[in-house]
This record gives structure tokens, sequence and C-alpha cells, in this order.
């Protein structure tokens, strides 16, 4: 069992793919682009495998699949199936900005996946289109609903709320929960290397903040009902509209801070596991695995460095990798 120096087990990894995306969210990638890594630097599927099993041995029974988009990496279909062989993981899971999903919904749950996180921060097509600044929100919306037809359920939905663009939507994207049992989530925005500027029509990053308190305050007169028996080991806080088939989630790591219950480590897709999101620790395993030595002391060594909590504050902000370069 991987236990951390605050008696917190370790049960959960999030595993990056890649670091290639098929869009450009203008809070989690510079407008410039990033640097990309090299074919040979990103982690093959048999060293991610090898890495699962070596963490499943020691306690780890849920796995999530990022990127940058993972849906972008061929033949990611293979990798979930080979993490479904291994028999301590009992959830897979996968984020996701929708965009391949209709064309791959139904491999990935024939595959062994049990469920997706969507990145949806807007439901205005125009407004889509300056977040992601080439998507499409059509296709996005085919995915979602070809997730839903496949059964990868629940369906979580990820709005990052940003003051000025899409703080104005929150009472519709929470509506959603409504008639649909999905999971509305709103996120607040993390200053993880996202804190130049934007570009044109966005406010200055450091304004662009809205907290779980000014969120709620916002459906106040949805009177949520707080849900405490959610499944999941996840940060988020559940509440449902009277009478709704779905909730509402909020993930507040700078607005009311969930350290206390972090389980997880993070993979970068170049093979640095991260004990911490909001932090620049990184422990390099893709040599040693590729070297054929034991790596159960470099993800214990991890572990030991996990932090009590992380360090943002509005003063803060991470500025070795952006969102899309770590896997959220």
């Amino acid at each position: 069992m991987l236990i951390d120096t605050f008696g917190r087990k370790i049960t959960y990894l999030r595993i990056s793919v890649t670091d290639r995306c098929n869009l450009r969210c203008a809070y989690c990638m510079p407008a410039e682009g990033i640097v990309r890594q090299s074919h040979d630097s990103i982690l093959r599927y048999e060293e991610i495998f090898k890495i699962v099993q070596i963490a499943a041995d020691n306690g780890v029974t849920e796995i999530r699949l990022t990127g940058g988009e993972p849906l972008v990496r061929e033949d990611i279909v293979e990798l979930i199936k080979m993490i479904r062989s291994v028999p301590q993981i009992t959830d897979i899971s996968l984020t996701t900005n929708a965009l391949l999903l209709e064309e791959y919904a139904a491999r990935l749950k024939l595959a062994g996946l049990n469920r997706v996180n969507i990145s949806l921060d807007t439901l205005d097509p125009e407004k889509f289109k300056k977040i992601t600044r080439v998507g499409s929100f059509e296709k996005v919306w085919a995915g979602i609903l070809a997730a839903e037809a496949a059964g990868l359920q629940p369906i979580k939905l990820n709005a990052v709320v940003i003051r000025g663009l899409n703080d104005t939507e929150i009472p519709a994207l929470a509506h959603l929960s409504v008639d649909k049992p999905w999971n509305i989530r709103f996120i607040e925005l993390m200053p993880v290397k996202n804190q130049e500027s934007w570009g044109d029509g966005f406010l200055p990053p450091e304004d662009a903040y809205v907290s779980k308190q000014e969120m709620l305050q916002i459906l106040q007169t949805y009177n949520l009902q707080a849900v405490h028996d959610m499944d999941g080991s996840g940060p988020a806080k559940y509440y449902r509209i009277p009478g709704a088939k779905g909730t509402i989630g909020f993930i507040s790591p700078i607005g009311e801070k969930f350290c206390d219950e972090c389980n997880r480590l993070r993979l970068t897709a170049d093979g640095n596991l991260r004990p911490c999101l909001l932090s620049e620790i990184e422990i390099p395993l893709r040599e040693a695995i590729r070297k054929g030595e034991d790596i159960l002391p470099l993800l214990q060594k991890a572990v030991l460095l996990k932090p009590g909590g992380h360090e943002i504050t509005s003063h803060y902000s991470s500025t070795g990798r952006c969102m899309m370069q770590i896997g959220g």
C-alpha cells in the first residue's frame, strides 16, 4: 500500500497519454502553443501498462486517462484493454474534450472504459469557439450524446468558470442536470502557467477567477441540496436541484481547499510522476523503466514527497508546465 506522510492512502493514478490536443483552450494552453514532446519521449503503452501493474500491486484501484486530448493518441482503445486486464483496477475513466467521442464511444465502452469526464465550458457555439480557439460545439454535443448512448456513465461535464466569459451561463449549465442524469461540475480557475494575457475579449487572468462561494450565490434560486452519497474519490462536492435527475458539483482548490483528502498521483506523458498537480515536484520514471530497473522505489519516493496541501493563492501561480502538459 502507498501511504504518504500524512496518512493518505494513494489509490488513484492519473495518466497523461499525450501532450497533444485538437483544441487550444485559452486557460489551458498558451496562444503560441507549446513545444511538443518528441515521439521517443512519450511513454509507450507497454511502459504505461507496467507502471499500472506495479501501482495496482501497491493499492491503486482507479485509473484516469488524460492528455492533452487522449483520443488523439493512436490505438488508445488498446491501452484501455490492457489496463482492464489488471484485476486490481476497478475503475477506468477518461477525460476528453469530446471532439472525437462520437467516433470512439462504443469502442471505448467495449474495451472496458467505465466513464468519461467531458470539458464543456459553454452552451454558446460562438463562445465555445472563442474559448477553445478552434473547437466545434456541435461535434462536442454529438460526442456527449454518443457517450450516453454507449453507457459511459455517469456523464460528467466539466466547466471551468471564467469571469466575464461564461460566469453568466452557470444557471443554464446547472439546468442540464434537471432532465439528464448528468453530473455538471463547475471548476475554479487554477493559475497553472496561464497568467499571461489570453488575447482580446478576455479579462486579465488574475481578474478571471470565480470562487465556489460566488457560484453558489449565483445558483441560490435553485435551492440546492447537498448530496453526500456520491460514488467516486474525486474532490468535487455535490448538490442537487430538488427533483433533478442529475447533480451539480464544485471543484474548488482555492475557495475550499480539499488537499486533506487527496489520494492521487499524476503521471505525465513523458514519464514523470507528480505528487501534486499544483506543485513543480516531479519524479522521473521513463529512463528507469526503459533500463528495466525496479520503479517501485520511485513511486514510493513520489508518495513521500506529496505535500500536505498546495501553495496556490491569488499571488502564486505554477510556472513549470501548462495544464495540458501535466494532464490536469
